[in-house]
């Protein structure tokens, strides 16, 4: 049995938060949920068989109807899916782990095949270039731009989702402001082109953003919200990233350090160095953000240790080892051999 990992330290986020240990179980989107995109008992189940996580973050939950981008996606927006929620975190703190909702809306990473028609919305009218996941060789269209009307109305429907995500038993909500889905769409020049007061410059670009953060604010403590968010893609089909995005998130970071979230989740799939930045992800938000942070990037123990005792961050989350492995935790604890990930493994929860 290993000795001494600091993976396996307590560690207290809050007054209001303390988890048994570093390791987070990453945001997974599994497309699993039943025709009504509600979770199922299976999800009940596979969530709490990883209960001995520091703390669960759930796969991305819609926060409306009108911000689906894949199929059979799990949504909080009606009283059918609260329900079976409930579920899922009753599971979960029956074996005695923490499980936060993760809300997302996916903007215009999206088709109009989930909108009976109508194209998707995001912050302008530019589009991903490529094809739609899991269709038959569907490609992203054009969306509409928000109106203002349409900002305001997201902005609410994130914070009745956070409200039902705490009705439903969920310890805190991440939200997701990474990977291309709309709030980062905002926070990038390629995918905002705005002249409003949403966009045109850093100010007004991460005003989308702290409008989704104030309104949930209202209904759920800063200290049970985290933050998902990406500074910079070096890799990712569904945003393209400039140096000019950085002023942006260098405001985003000053701004978040005089906030009380939970944590700043970093939204990498591979941490490694970025020509642009000189540094990694991890490093750039480890200089300008001073709260909790939780790594992610395809960590092993060692490295993931290393992470911790840098300052890189204070916890570190994994995806695919979580998927691979429903006893990942207990296995990195023995140093038993962690087997690598398949592409076949999304088949099927286990």
């Amino acid at each position: 049995m290993t000795t001494n990992n600091v993976l396996f330290e307590a560690v207290k986020l809050n007054d209001q938060l303390q988890l048994s240990n570093r390791i987070i179980m990453a945001p997974l989107t599994r497309s699993m949920a039943d025709e009504n995109l509600a979770p199922t008992e299976l999800m009940a189940a596979y969530y709490a068989r990883r209960a001995d996580a520091g703390l669960i973050i759930s796969e991305a939950i819609l926060t409306a109807q009108e911000g689906q981008g894949y199929p059979r996606g799990p949504g909080i927006y009606t009283k059918q899916q609260q329900q079976a929620w409930q579920l899922v975190t009753e599971r979960v703190h029956e074996q005695g782990g923490k499980i936060f909702a993760q809300l997302w809306h996916t903007g215009r990473v999206s088709h109009s095949i989930y909108h009976n028609g109508q194209v998707p919305i995001a912050p302008s009218a530019v589009a991903l270039d490529g094809r739609v996941f899991q269709t038959d060789g569907l490609r992203y269209e054009v969306p509409r731009e928000m109106t203002q009307a349409d900002i305001k109305r997201v902005v609410q429907q994130f914070a009745d989702a956070a409200e039902r995500s705490l009705e439903a038993g969920f310890d805190g909500v991440e939200i997701h402001g990474a990977n291309g889905y709309l709030i980062d769409q905002f926070l990038h020049w390629s995918s905002n082109q705005r002249q409003d007061q949403y966009g045109g410059n850093a100010e007004n670009m991460m005003r989308f953003l702290f409008e989704v953060l104030d309104a949930i604010k209202a209904v759920v403590p800063e200290q049970r919200t985290g933050l998902r968010l990406l500074p910079y893609h070096a890799a990712d089909i569904f945003m393209h990233s400039e140096p000019r995005d950085l002023p942006v998130f260098d405001l985003v970071l000053s701004e978040l350090n005089q906030r009380q979230l939970a944590y700043l989740h970093k939204g990498m799939y591979e941490d490694d160095p970025i020509d642009a930045l000189n540094q990694t992800v991890g490093q750039y938000i480890a200089e300008r953000y001073s709260g909790i942070r939780i790594a992610s990037g395809g960590y092993t123990s060692d490295t993931a240790q290393a992470a911790v005792k840098s300052g890189v961050a204070e916890l570190v989350s994994f995806g695919r080892p979580f998927i691979t492995h429903h006893d990942f935790v207990a296995r990195l604890k023995q140093q038993q051999t962690i087997e690598p990930y398949d592409n076949d493994q999304l088949a099927e929860l286990f």
